[in-house]
């Protein structure tokens, strides 16, 4: 029996503002859409930690047998500066300023994105579509919207008419809006602009003249509005009604609200049945900016080569760290909140080496059904991370309890233990263990173990001074000696 018929999912959905049971459209599978990067500079950090909600997200699926198609785009055109229909496209932009094409701008950072999240351990979409891919599709739509008498031609641009749509659907129904605000609270554009209403946005922008990124289309050169890329991509790969878009907290107006209006005025049906939004990341309880300096790139924490963290820290460390974090709560990252992570992971992937080397015994005395039940318990109400990673914490009280021989479990139990915390650890949290993939790691046990020889023989001969000096040069280095009945022991 598929594990998903055993445990019931709650998901908050951004659209009923509500904790839902999780019901596909078609049972055992999962059709999930997710905002991709605009490819126009390094992925940024706030952008890791969405994608990598998502990711936990996609794994916790899988783990639960379900049939996952994920799609996750790449947006190479149509994003304008601060997401307003007037401007330069982010990727054109980039392009002049480097004199380069803006394809060339387009591989570069795709490329870093992909190392990037191969660096931290992302399992790759199902389908990874980009916009300019998606073109013809765009256009099709916009047909179908002005053929609904919702889009309207002005000057070889094409706009969804916002007010038009309201009159039969809720436009801002998303993100708690009323249009009778949105147009009270907006600033005459004075016959400046081609539109009808202020809110109204671009299904499809005229090229100026120096607009490298052009297509022909029936109403002029011109190329398509950023909204419009993510409604072509989803319906395209997972149908006119899927079961969940997720994306940032930043995207729920306007761009998801865009996408639900586009979808309805086009099919007559709401797209999706469940909207996740992860929230946003702080760096020293401040918005992270390239201008203040308050700033930092996922590279960077791998390297060191910056001037907010106090060493390099590993990428499954970051990781570990960032999911301490529910996915809709705001997440600080510091340096001090890093390095006390890292001593969290250490320990727990202390304990899933020493569960290797635990052997069986005649009877139980600990409920492992129970505390595995309470993990799926975690991750069935809303993916909660952090209450999974403390459940996980208990079991490594229960290690080293086992270790201790204070605790016992039978073959079964402990076949099961020892399944349940490789499971949720390494498939739905997506960690690594280090110290399987770091190829040092012999040399560095072999020279610790020589430094204990050393301490041990400075003791013996009542050189107290250097036997303690080792102790804590070691520890300056990260690395705890503990001194037990079976000798000296050392953990990273």
């Amino acid at each position: 029996m598929p594990l998903y018929k055993s445990q019931q999912l709650k998901i908050y959905n951004s659209l009923s503002g509500e904790k839902e049971v999780f019901t596909p459209i078609h049972e055992g599978n999962v059709g999930m859409y997710v905002c991709g990067p605009t490819v126009y500079s390094n992925v940024h950090l706030g952008n890791l930690r969405t994608f990598m909600s998502f990711d936990v997200i996609f794994r916790y699926f899988q783990h639960l047998d379900y049939k996952v198609r994920y799609v996750r785009n790449i947006t190479d055109v149509g994003h304008i500066v601060d997401d307003v229909d007037e401007g330069e496209d982010k990727i054109a932009k980039k392009a002049r300023l480097e004199q380069l094409e803006p394809m060339e701008v387009v591989q570069r950072y795709t490329v870093d994105f992909h190392e990037i999240l191969g660096a931290f351990n992302f399992l790759p979409p199902s389908i990874e579509p980009t916009a300019t891919g998606h073109i013809i599709e765009q256009i099709e739509i916009i047909k179908k919207i002005i053929d609904a008498g919702i889009g309207y031609e002005a000057n070889g641009s094409v706009y969804f008419d916002v007010v038009k749509f309201n009159e039969t659907n809720h436009y801002g129904r998303l993100s708690g809006r009323n249009i009778e605000d949105m147009l009270a609270n907006t600033r005459d554009l004075d016959g400046q602009s081609d539109k009808r209403n202020p809110q109204d946005f671009a299904l499809w922008k005229k090229a100026e003249p120096q607009h490298i990124m052009r297509w022909p289309s029936p109403w002029s050169d011109g190329f398509p509005g950023w909204h419009l890329e993510c409604t072509a991509m989803s319906t395209k790969y997972l149908g006119n009604h899927f079961d969940i878009h997720g994306g940032g907290m930043d995207l729920k107006f306007p761009h998801h609200e865009c996408e639900i209006a586009q979808n309805e005025a086009c099919t007559g049906q709401t797209p999706v049945n469940y909207w996740l939004h992860a929230n946003m990341l702080t760096l020293n309880g401040k918005k992270m900016a390239k201008s203040t300096g308050n700033n930092i790139l996922p590279r960077e924490i791998l390297t060191g080569e910056n001037t907010i963290l106090s060493k390099a820290f590993s990428a499954s460390v970051t990781r570990f760290f960032m999911l301490q974090a529910h996915y809709r709560s705001i997440l600080d990252f510091s340096d001090d909140a890093i390095v006390a992570a890292e001593k969290g992971y250490k320990r727990l992937m202390e304990a899933m080496s020493s569960l290797e080397s635990i052997t069986a015994a005649a009877q139980s005395t600990l409920n492992i059904a129970e505390w595995k039940q309470l993990c799926y318990d975690a991750m069935n109400d809303d993916f909660n991370t952090p209450i999974l990673i403390a459940q996980l914490f208990e079991g490594v009280r229960f290690v080293n309890l086992l270790k201790e021989g204070k605790e016992s479990l039978t073959a079964e139990d402990l076949k099961t233990f020892s399944a349940a915390m490789n499971g949720f650890v390494f498939d739905v949290l997506g960690l690594e263990d280090e110290k399987i993939s770091d190829g040092n790691n012999d040399k560095l046990e072999g020279t610790v173990n020589l430094l204990i020889e050393m301490r041990k023989q400075a003791r013996e001969n009542k050189n107290f001074a250097l036997s303690d000096q080792i102790r804590d040069q070691l520890l300056a280095l990260g690395i705890q000696l503990k001194d037990g009945k079976e000798g000296t022991t050392f953990s990273l």
